[in-house]
C-alpha cells in the first residue's frame, strides 16, 4: 500500500510544481489550503456515513477519496509519506501497550 501512497504523493507533488490544465489535483492546489482542508472534511464525513450504511464497496472507495485529499494535504503542507511512514512504524511497535487508565476513587 505505501508504495501506491507514495505513487500518489508524487503525483500530486508534480501537479504542485508543474501544473496541468484540467487537473482536479491542481485545483485544489489552486484554491489554497482553505479548500483542501474543506474537501478532507468532506470526505471523512461521507467515510462515516458510508461505514454506518454498512456496505463495504462504497465504504471503501470513500476511503480512497479520503486518503487521496489527505496526500494533496501533505503535498501542499510538505509533509513527506517517508515522515508519516516512520511514525506509523512508532506507534506499530507500541501495539500491545496498553494504556493505564486513571481510575477515581468515587468513595473519597
Amino acid at each position: 500500500m505505501m508504495d501506491v501512497i507514495k505513487g500518489l504523493y508524487q503525483v500530486a507533488q508534480e501537479r504542485k510544481e508543474n501544473p496541468t490544465e484540467g487537473s482536479y489535483t491542481c485545483y485544489l492546489f489552486e484554491q489554497g489550503l482553505d479548500k483542501i482542508l474543506k474537501k478532507c472534511g468532506e470526505e471523512c464525513s461521507e467515510v462515516i456515513i458510508a461505514a454506518k450504511n454498512g456496505k463495504n464497496e462504497d465504504t471503501a472507495n470513500e476511503i480512497c477519496d479520503l486518503l487521496y485529499h489527505l496526500i494533496v494535504m501533505m503535498a501542499d503542507q510538505g509533509i513527506s509519506v517517508e515522515e508519516i511512514e516512520a511514525i506509523l512504524e512508532k506507534r506499530r511497535q507500541k501495539i500491545g501497550n496498553l494504556k493505564k487508565f486513571h481510575v477515581s476513587d468515587h468513595e473519597s
